[in-house]
């Protein structure tokens, strides 16, 4: 924003009059030096000469000796208070020496001596923006620019105050008027660019801030910013080029470095990110942004401690930080640090019911069985980071197709539980009723899954390279009818795209167990022990209720050499219970009731997965705290599907966690014919045991509390001939009921596309659907 002072008066006609002229002509050639005595001998003849005190101020201003000329004006106020321009000269020292309120007031007295005083309205405005009193501000810019339609400086901090007040779109109208008036003002475009970002317009943004990168070559912060958008259009090589240009530029730019960090790691090279992020920190040691992206770093490399040490930093630097508690929680649930942790439910619960930024919608999944409580934290992130956009036009109505287009949108179209579940479903599509396409915009990894899935699709596109924008483009060219989100909010989610509108209709299923809070988000897959009818009012969605809300893959297979105990590190005689549910899910409330059981099962153990070393030992400390010896604990590595799968031959019961349930690990052990023992919960994520039990007629494992969970899984092991009566009937059921009925659950999925493609043809809104 500009800053301006006024000089310059009429010379009187006196003794003095000859010092005073000499001094205006010495003023005017720059001769400053020689002004001031001029100047000074017209004071001396003349002590109440207020013009020849004004002038000796304004040269005392050229010179930058601020404080003297700060006397003058005071002295020409004294004299004359209602002086225009020693009010205004006054005033705008105040306002460079940070006096605010004082300067504002003699701005408002130049404007009370003269209404129409251009520059009064532009520093009013200035020290009003200082003072954050932005609509004040916003006043004052519009009545300068209505004063001076073309004012470039005007307009442009009409637009500054209007991007404070986060009126984007109208900012942004005042820096395109600035851009008109000086089409070279690299500045202008800049500030532009940052407004389109703001209103994540991403491609006008980069084109507006390539052009202020023409006209202003050298400006690290242009580079930066164009950086910035680059990231954002998933053009991360390219942004990457552009931060580290501006880190050439300016080499002390800590936000430059952290933005490298951050386009490494869209790439995957984590640990160059890393070095980034502690450059960033060795700059500015108080910065919480990049303390929070190396957390995130840390965390995806499995260096949870060194990435909570991160949080740490960034929480005791912003305690504020937008849902950075959440962050931090996550990560000690994965490796099972439970200090404190109830204190930390109750703190994040209440400000989620607060509808403050705490947590991230799957971290609440985990900690809090509620569903009106994740509903709001599913709200408060969607608002945050993907409100519906508008910036592409509404879809106009498709023509009646022959097929109905389906796509389906996922990151984990690999080895992944996603795809492990929906495998099969591709590839079992009805195509002479249904064109199935993918959108890929996860890792290429070229692994059996990702080769199974790519063959199974009538087209399958790799979308990691494209923007969200470019993503929507290509869905509505190909005038996909109905977008399937596979992944919801989890890692890579592309929930951007569904935010613009990819379809007509959109679905949201299996990857995310919980409302999106998302208005753009149609229907939601689901049945009605996942969501009762009674439930529904926490979800933003529409239900499509099937029999079953979860699709298998029957193709899984078994390995064929069964593994020993010994082979495990399972004891050779005992019962083996298991749960190979992630560390996250596995809540302290739960873990006790499981040390109850083993103490009261003899020779017990309990099977869990090894997930990281820390968990390890942060569960087995937990269990010699309640009385349970730790080599009771046996920890199961990663493996093969296969073999992963035929490990559970080896255990006899799997205990179910709660509030998040056994999803994908529950149909795994049901496939693999072992039994699983849950306790329903409220929200959708602790009821998918529940649904799958039912759905292979084994009722009698679901429990409604804690003590009903304790007792059947004592009873089950210490009652042989029960457990595998139950055995038994799994064998029996596992082909013959719905969980595994790949064809029946397809066709009932397809029927649902139908009934909600009816609709849409029908031009009747998405409303709940019952098979």
């Amino acid at each position: 924003m500009s800053k301006n002072f006024q000089y310059g008066a009429n010379p009187i006609g006196n003794q003095a009059a000859a010092y005073f002229a000499q001094g205006l002509a010495q003023q005017q050639s720059q001769q400053y030096p020689a002004a001031l005595n001029s100047f000074a001998q017209a004071i001396a003849l003349k002590p109440d000469h207020a013009e020849a005190h004004y002038n000796h101020g304004c040269t005392l201003l050229f010179l930058n000796r601020v404080e003297e000329a700060f006397s003058s004006f005071g002295r020409v106020l004294a004299l004359q208070p209602n002086h225009l321009a020693a009010c205004f000269n006054t005033g705008y020292i105040l306002q460079q020496t940070g006096q605010l309120e004082q300067a504002l007031a003699l701005f408002e007295q130049v404007l009370t001596i003269r209404p129409d005083y251009l520059l009064a309205f532009i520093n009013s405005g200035l020290v009003l923006k200082d003072l954050n009193r932005y609509e004040e501000a916003l006043a004052k810019f519009a009545q300068a620019s209505t004063l001076k339609p073309d004012y470039a400086d005007a307009h442009n901090n009409c637009g500054l105050a209007l991007y404070m007040l986060q009126r984007y779109e109208a900012a942004l109208a005042k820096f395109d008027q600035v851009c008109t008036l000086r089409p070279n003002d690299g500045q202008a475009y800049n500030q532009s660019g940052l407004t389109l970002y703001k209103l994540k317009r991403y491609e006008e943004a980069l084109a507006r801030f390539e052009r202020a990168i023409a006209l202003r070559p050298d400006d690290a912060e242009v580079y930066n910013n164009s950086g910035l958008a680059l990231y954002k259009l998933k053009q991360n090589e390219a942004a990457l080029a552009r931060f580290e240009r501006a880190t050439m530029l300016r080499p002390d730019d800590a936000e430059a470095y952290n933005n490298c960090g951050l386009a490494l790691s869209m790439l995957k090279r984590n640990q160059e990110a890393l070095v980034k992020f502690e450059r960033a920190l060795t700059l500015k040691a108080d910065y919480a942004d990049a303390f929070v992206n190396q957390a995130v770093v840390l965390n995806e490399q499995k260096r949870y401690v060194e990435a909570l040490a991160s949080c740490d930093q960034a929480i005791s630097l912003s305690p504020a930080h937008a849902f950075l508690p959440g962050r931090r929680l996550h990560i000690k649930l994965q490796i099972c640090d439970w200090r404190d942790i109830e204190a930390e439910f109750i703190e994040l619960a209440a400000k989620i019911d607060n509808r403050e930024k705490i947590s991230i919608p799957l971290t609440t999944l985990v900690f809090v069985d509620d569903p009106a409580l994740q509903r709001k934290a599913a709200e408060i992130w969607t608002a945050e980071h993907y409100p519906a956009m508008h910036t592409l036009p509404k879809i106009s109505r498709y023509p009646l197709h022959s097929k109905i287009r389906v796509g389906y949108f996922s990151a984990d179209f690999r080895n992944h539980p996603v795809a492990g579940l929906t495998a099969e479903l591709f590839e079992i599509h009805d195509r002479s009723r249904f064109e199935i396409t993918a959108f890929a915009f996860g890792p290429v990894t070229k692994d059996e899954m990702s080769i199974r899935l790519e063959a199974g699709f009538d087209r399958f596109l790799d979308v990691r390279n494209l923007s969200d924008t470019e993503v929507v483009q290509l869905a509505r060219n190909l005038q996909i009818d109905i977008a399937v989100d596979l992944g919801g909010h989890t890692t890579d989610c592309r929930t951007g795209i569904f935010a613009m509108r990819a379809a007509p209709l959109q679905i949201s299923y299996i990857g995310y167990v919980g409302t999106m809070g998302a208005d753009y988000m149609d229907y939601l897959l689901a049945d009605r022990v996942v969501i009762p009818e009674t439930a529904k009012p926490h979800y933003l969605e529409k239900m499509v209720y099937l029999p079953s809300y979860q699709v298998n893959d029957r193709k899984r297979c078994l390995a064929e050499n069964l593994f020993t105990r010994q082979q495990l590190g399972l004891p050779e005689t005992g019962f083996v219970f298991c749960c190979f549910n992630v560390n996250h899910k596995i809540m302290p409330d739960t873990f006790s009731g499981w040390m109850r059981i083993l103490n009261k099962v003899p020779d017990s153990v309990l099977f869990l997965s090894a997930d990281n070393e820390f968990a390890q030992q942060n569960l087995k400390n937990a269990a010699v705290a309640r009385g349970v010896a730790a080599d009771r604990l046996v920890f199961g590595k990663r493996l093969p599907m296969p073999e992963y799968l035929a490990r559970y031959r080896q255990a006899d019961l799997f205990l179910d966690t709660l509030p998040y349930n056994a999803g994908t690990t529950a149909s795994d052990a049901l496939w693999a014919g072992l039994p699983v023992l849950t306790r329903i919960g409220e929200s959708f994520a602790g009821r998918m045991a529940a649904s799958l039990l039912n759905a292979i007629q084994l009722p009698e494992l679901i429990t409604t509390s804690q003590a009903e969970y304790e007792a059947l899984a004592i009873e089950l092991a210490t009652q042989p001939e029960k457990l595998s009566a139950i055995k038994a009937k799994l064998e029996k059921n596992r082909l013959t009921t719905p969980l595994f009925d790949s064809q029946g659950f397809t066709r009932h999925l397809e029927a649902a596309y139908q009934l909600m493609y009816q609709r849409y043809q029908a031009d009747l809104p998405a409303d709940d659907i019952y098979l």
